[in-house]
């Protein structure tokens, strides 16, 4: 019996109970069916399915504009510590060599030692000093200004980022409803491209036995014809809806995702339009930030206030130092090094007296910028108010509108099938049905167009009122 080969897959074995001969299965031969399961877990894995809360929850985690906005939280943290470290005490130190390449020196007959050329040098050729020094801020209104404003730096960032997260989960919001509208308009398409191929095939047959003339036949033809190119249409406009929904989630537009909610559900998850409610601009993270944004100028106000307020630092020195070459090269001590230490210890006060107005333009600026974030302030609270009235003038519109169209579905829907049983009964004309059909799919369209105005108008209550 020859030998397996070094690529055989199989082999053959009798069993000793029946006799009969079975295939044993080597890896090699179970190799396809691993790498079939591999190739459906990487498709599947690909392919996500991803409902609106998944979508706002992917951009939240991802999105460049929350990252940067956590960065910038970070930073205010830092910019705290280096507001606060130069209240601290300050060490510095330092060593200087100096060496005089021409010393300057007096003559002797000027002091009236002689009346020779001779020079009396008071400096050393070679000096070095050491330096360690301490400072100490001790009264700055600059410096208590600045940490008060640095806190109110923190919480306005953290504000800010609450901003992002904010009008993030509006943008995907407002993203993902019209990618669900196209999966609802391709779902119903499909259904109705389903219904009247049906009918195509039946006519067809009904026109082979002689009962239909070949124009019902064409007309059905080209219906379907019609609704099949407004699919493949509409499904490219899905994909680039969807590629915009995950530009809007921070996803690399190569991936492929699906939304699996409907214009049904998401109407129950906001179902309750608060249509009483009063506006609470606190509700508003915008608003928030805007008002740590005043807070900000009201401490710079403060600052400018009082330029008159005086500076208080102390300070303390110790120098040790080195010095030698003294005398002239011929002095017996020319050579010799001698330690000269000092240390010195104040305290220092600056007032401000007149500085040319500077001051008083800070503070006139300051006040301007004041005034303009309470104007801004103003003009936001007139804009959610705006925002509140138009969304809910919305949702009663949209309300009337789902309820119209639903009766026009029905009446639609009726008409149709009326239509379609007298065609069949053959009392009815293809005409007619192809009439029916385009009311039915226009009454179809208009149903979604109304409920999807509908699903804008709750969402749009709740962002205006703050409610996420």
């Amino acid at each position: 019996m020859a030998e397996n080969g070094p690529f055989e897959t199989r082999q053959l074995a009798t069993n000793p109970v029946t006799n009969h001969i079975t295939i044993q299965n080597s890896p090699m031969h179970r190799l396809p069916l691993v790498l079939s399961i591999l190739f459906i877990t990487q498709l599947a894995s690909a392919q996500q399915t991803l409902s609106l809360e998944d979508c706002v929850q992917y951009a939240l985690t991802n999105s460049p504009t929350i990252k940067t906005a956590q960065l910038q939280v970070i930073d205010a943290d830092w910019s705290i510590k280096q507001s606060l470290s130069s209240g601290l005490p300050q060490v510095t130190a330092g060593v200087t060599y100096t060496g005089f390449l021409q010393r300057a020196g007096v003559p002797a007959s000027a002091l009236g030692f002689g009346t020779g050329t001779e020079k009396i040098v008071f400096s050393s050729v070679h000096s070095l000093a050491g330096e360690l020094k301490l400072t100490q801020l001790i009264f700055n209104n600059s410096y208590i200004t600045a940490i008060r404003a640095a806190k109110y730096y923190k919480q306005y960032v953290e504000d800010q980022l609450a901003v992002a997260r904010y009008s993030l989960r509006n943008q995907v919001t407002d993203a993902y409803l019209p990618a669900l509208l196209m999966s609802d308009n391709l779902a119903t398409l499909d259904k109705n491209i389903g219904n009247l191929n049906k009918l195509l095939t039946d006519t067809k047959a009904i026109n082979q036995a002689g009962f239909a003339e070949q124009l019902d036949v064409d007309r059905l033809e080209l219906s379907l014809s019609t609704l099949r190119s407004e699919r493949d249409n509409l499904a490219r406009q899905q994909e680039m809806v969807v590629n915009a929904l995950k530009f809007s989630m921070g996803m690399p537009v190569g991936e492929s995702i699906t939304p699996s909610d409907n214009v049904e559900k998401l109407l129950v998850l906001y179902a309750s339009a608060d249509l009483s409610s009063q506006l609470n601009p606190m509700n508003r993270p915008e608003y928030v930030t805007l008002l740590k944004a005043r807070d900000l100028n009201v401490v710079q106000v403060d600052l400018y206030s009082k330029p008159w307020m005086p500076s208080v630092a102390g300070f303390a020195q110790w120098s040790p130092g080195f010095q030698g070459g003294f005398g002239s090269k011929s002095n017996p001590g020319h050579s010799n090094w001698y330690y000269i230490p000092s240390a010195v210890a104040g305290v220092s006060i600056g007032i401000p007296i007149y500085d040319g107005g500077y001051s008083k333009a800070q503070k006139q600026r300051a006040l301007i910028a004041l005034q303009s974030v309470d104007v801004q302030k103003q003009m936001l609270e007139n804009a959610m108010t705006l925002e509140l009235e138009t969304a809910r003038k919305q949702f009663q519109n949209a309300t009337e509108r789902v309820a119209n169209q639903q009766k026009n579905l029905d009446l639609a829907q009726r008409i149709f099938n009326t239509t379609q049983t007298k065609y069949k009964s053959g009392v009815g004309s293809s005409f007619e049905v192809t009439q029916a059909e385009q009311g039915l799919y226009a009454a179809q369209q208009s149903l979604m167009s109304a409920r999807y105005d509908l699903l804008g108008a709750r969402v749009a209550i709740k962002k205006a009122l703050g409610n996420q």
